[in-house]
């Protein structure tokens, strides 16, 4: 068997290729990110207080201008990860090293693979956590838009998929708005717990060189640094499933979503329309205009979900300390965010382009519908309701419809379908927006100084 050399070692070409598995392709996505936490590492021995320097500030100059050019090439998919290098870490290594010679085999000095993948897994989820409650909440507004514009039109309002109430399109789907908002306390959470900077733990147990690793997080715009060194690498794996728990409570409210708007598209309902450019035809029936976007939604949540478990799966009996495991979980990782984030792209130009149908809303009351808003009229008139209830669940047949709009406007108290405050979900959304930019801005801004470039991504 063909033998390969690499960068720590010769190996066999086929264990390599097994080894390094999808890394090669995967890693592209970590090029930038890798740079960056390289450039904070570089910067932080070069301020180091030992003699001789290990890294002079010239030579970091350098680095740090041999880092940014590579990060150029990312966006250009210009740079190149080898087999050979097994991963982004060897290949960045290996283009200073190339290009600046001894001082590229300086890098590594105080670092390990597990903690530098760590710390770029940790920058990947940073920015990913921080787009998806930008597009969270602009899938809420879309709800809530809609909720708005349809709030007073009513709905038949169902429990065990049977007709129960007067309802309203408003409240239908201010619902799944606050649940996505809620999704988002969750996903800021998850960033808060993500946001402690790894960088420094090494190879899970420090180094006896006197490293600031307060300075590297500082650099990297982390709020803090992890603290204990083993937990900084224990963390990988369980990090990234409390990162995919947050997406798979996004996907779970938008397979909800997804499954009612199927539901009440059907014929038999026909209270919703999809916009046709978001249905597909069949390649035997004409007629047919499919809801394939909340199909794929919808089976796109048990594969958030399975992510998850995925990595969870892969954590829960390893032994303390670094496991090749690990490597397994970063495809999950990035699929399930990747996922996410692209069912909230395909659904708020979707909801906010769907019709209602308003007769075929109108047409879906009848007369047992009002069973219960006739008890507790009962009941204002000095019935006891456990007496209202049983006199109208005895003379169903005696009731009568009235008008739905009249029906849902004696319903005002808070979050009823006329008590909805929209200030309440405007304030919201707005403020997982200004979260998220915020922290975007100040991430930015870290980077920015650490590079001397504007705007490095």
């Amino acid at each position: 068997m063909a033998k390969q050399k690499t960068t720590v070692g010769t190996i066999d070409h086929e264990v390599l290729a097994f080894t390094a598995g999808r890394d090669v392709e995967l890693d592209h996505a970590l090029i930038t990110v890798d740079c960056i936490g390289t450039a904070a590492h570089v910067t932080m021995l070069s301020k180091m207080p030992v003699q001789p320097a290990l890294i002079t500030e010239g030579e970091c100059a350098q680095v740090i201008e041999a880092l940014v050019e590579i990060i150029g090439l990312a966006q250009q998919d210009q740079f190149t990860i080898e087999l050979a290098d097994q991963d982004v870490h060897l290949a960045v290594e290996r283009v200073l090293t190339d290009k600046l010679g001894d001082l590229g085999k300086k890098i590594h000095t105080c670092r390990s693979r597990n903690d530098q993948v760590a710390v770029d897994l940790r920058l990947y989820a940073k920015e990913q956590l921080l787009h998806t409650l930008e597009e969270a909440a602009a899938l809420a507004t879309a709800l809530v838009d809609f909720g708005k514009k349809y709030e007073a039109v009513p709905m038949v309002g169902r429990t065990h998929m049977q007709p129960g109430m007067p309802s309203s399109v408003g409240l239908w789907a201010t619902a799944h708005a606050e649940s996505l908002l809620d999704d988002c306390t969750a996903l800021i959470h998850a960033y808060e717990l993500n946001d402690q900077c790894p960088l420094g733990s090494a190879a899970s147990y420090g180094v006896p060189l006197p490293i600031d690793r307060q300075l590297t997080s500082d650099l990297l715009g982390f709020s803090r640094p992890t603290h204990n060194v083993l937990y900084a690498n224990n963390g990988r794996g369980k990090l990234e499933s409390i990162v995919l728990s947050a997406m798979s409570q996004v996907m779970l409210t938008l397979s909800r979503l997804a499954q009612d708007f199927m539901l009440f598209t059907m014929p038999e309902f026909n209270y919703f329309k999809l916009p046709a450019e978001f249905c597909t035809g069949s390649s035997i029936m004409p007629q047919k205009q499919n809801p394939d976007v909340c199909e794929l939604v919808r089976a796109k949540a048990s594969r958030v979900k399975a992510a998850e478990l995925g990595v969870y799966d892969l954590i829960k009996g390893s032994p303390t300390g670094y496991n090749r495991d690990l490597q397994e979980a970063k495809e999950l990782f990035m699929e399930g965010i990747a996922t996410t984030r692209s069912c909230l792209r395909i659904l708020a130009p979707m909801v906010a382009a769907t019709e209602v149908n308003e007769q075929a809303l109108l047409d879906g009351f009848s007369p047992d519908v009002f069973a219960t808003d006739r008890a507790l009229e009962l009941v204002g008139e000095g019935m006891p309701f456990r007496d209202a209830y049983h006199h109208v669940k005895e003379n169903l047949e005696e009731l009568s419809s009235i008008d739905p709009s009249e029906a849902i406007k004696l319903k005002t108290h808070l979050g009823a379908p006329l008590g909805l405050d929209w200030n309440y979900f405007k304030e919201r959304a707005d403020s997982v927006t200004g979260y998220a930019m915020e922290k975007s801005a100040a991430f930015n801004k870290a980077v920015s100084a650490l590079l001397g470039v504007k705007d490095p991504e």
